[in-house]
């Protein structure tokens, strides 16, 4: 990314020179700007922890005869903005969670269990800098017809698509970057509807209001930026045609064939890759380790105390930051029930290591994993996270397994990459400009990148997807 922010630094279109250096030493330096980046107060923005109103908005047009009532269509919608998830019935939430994507394709980290486990264990709140704002659209009759995960951010972290270099160019130009708006599921990425509409006749207008009401929202609030991160790729098309910059990334995806076992999984591989993953899963065994597939009711609490500390030895062996509390794995296990599958690892009747997975209507996701503090079992990442959530979408008939964000590794395990994406409405001219220009060189990186690494997958000729 370091590219990316000397040329968005530089661009002609900003109109303004960056900073020069002081003469201050590098690290004081950099600590003074980290500072700016995230406080400097440029201009005044008020964090609204009370509900807002955006007003109502005409729907055009007039409804046809002999329609449902479901259908009917509304003189006017009402726009606002809620402070908590708790905020909004979750039958009313999840009616749209459903309806957005089909109860085949559900995605269950846009439910109401899971977004408000995130605000009742202290995840995703103001605190953190994540403070909700979700959107609401309502007919005249108090219905809600559509939903927007929302939350106004202090911060870059927790999204998985990357803009520090925009934060850092902001900071350079006088400029401020935060708070930004974030219309995401926090910690998560999984492709998934952001604007969640009720199945009507009249979804596409509702779509369209929510969309004007964003864009008014980030104006109201005089923020930098409104960004939707892993949105489904029909958004990402029609967002563009609304004034939002499109940028892809790359994940690993494992697909099912219709497989009914994984030795017949493995026969579509080269030679060379199969033998490979019978050696690792081999490692398993030679080590007496014993996996398990818990849900539901099987998850205890034991449990959820385990892979707490396997999270939290994760994050912390990489550098990395635990935005994830204890309560959050308690909480949600008890509301998302059978949607929950929790892969463990025992030596010796102990705990060991553990993968959580959410189950969707046709995906298994695997989101995070961990093992206990100080041990080494050689292989038991890639069976835990890989073999064991492919041996279970086959069991469940599911479509696929998405094995989370970045790893280049796992394509010789069956998953191969997949192109994600987001939308970035980005208020100032400039900086929109030299943004566009970046992602636009970056895309074409990553196209290429795509088409080498299917290239050198691990399947044999012939073989589909």
């Amino acid at each position: 990314m370091a590219a990316s922010a000397m040329h968005i630094c530089f661009s002609p279109f900003l109109g303004k020179k960056p900073r020069q250096n002081d003469g201050k030493s590098s690290s004081r330096k950099i600590c003074q700007e980290t500072s700016a980046i995230f406080w400097k107060p440029n201009k005044s923005v008020v964090l609204h922890d009370a509900n807002v109103s955006l007003g109502p908005y005409s729907l055009a047009g007039s409804a046809p005869e002999d329609i449902s009532a479901r259908d009917v269509r509304p003189q006017k919608v009402t726009v606002s903005v809620v402070s908590s998830i708790l905020d909004v019935p979750p039958k009313d939430w999840d009616e749209c969670a459903v309806d957005a994507s089909g109860l085949q394709n559900f995605n269950p980290f846009l439910s109401h269990a899971f977004l408000s486990s995130l605000e009742e264990s202290g995840c995703s709140v103001k605190e953190t800098g994540w403070l909700p704002q979700h959107v609401i659209a309502q007919d005249e009759y108090k219905n809600i017809i559509g939903a927007v995960p929302l939350y106004l951010k202090s911060h870059s972290y927790g999204e998985f698509v990357f803009d520090h270099a925009w934060a850092d160019a902001y900071y350079r130009y006088g400029s401020r970057y935060y708070p930004k708006f974030q219309c995401c599921v926090p910690f998560t990425p999984v492709t998934g509807q952001r604007i969640l509409l009720r199945n009507t006749r009249f979804r596409d207008e509702v779509f369209d209001i929510l969309l004007s009401a964003l864009k008014d929202l980030t104006a109201k609030f005089q923020v930098s930026s409104l960004h939707v991160t892993f949105p489904s790729e029909t958004e990402w098309n029609k967002m563009k045609t609304r004034g939002f910059l499109q940028r892809i990334g790359m994940q690993y995806h494992w697909k099912n064939r219709n497989y009914k076992n994984f030795d017949e999984f493995l026969m579509d591989m080269k030679q060379n890759k199969r033998k490979c993953i019978r050696q690792e899963r081999k490692k398993i065994v030679s080590q007496n380790l014993r996996m398990k597939r818990l849900r539901g009711d099987e998850i205890k609490a034991k449990h959820w105390d385990s892979f707490y500390e396997f999270y939290r030895n994760t994050t912390d062996n990489k550098w990395g930051r635990a935005f994830l509390t204890r309560d959050f794995f308690h909480n949600m296990g008890s509301k998302m029930g059978d949607q929950v599958l929790l892969i463990v690892a025992e030596d010796d009747g102990e705990l060991v290591a553990g993968a959580l997975n959410l189950i969707g209507g046709s995906t298994l996701f695997g989101r995070l994993w961990g093992c206990i503090p100080g041990a080494y079992y050689p292989s038991l990442h890639f069976e835990a996270c890989y073999y064991q959530a492919i041996e279970a979408a086959i069991e469940m008939n599911l479509e696929k397994v998405e094995a989370g964000a970045q790893g280049e590794h796992k394509i010789q395990r069956g998953y191969l990459p997949v192109i994600t994406h987001s939308c970035h409405y980005i208020v100032d001219d400039g900086f929109r400009d030299a943004i566009g220009n970046f992602l636009s060189q970056e895309m074409n990186q990553i196209n290429l990148v795509m088409k080498m690494l299917h290239d050198s997958g691990p399947f044999r000729e012939g073989i589909e997807f």
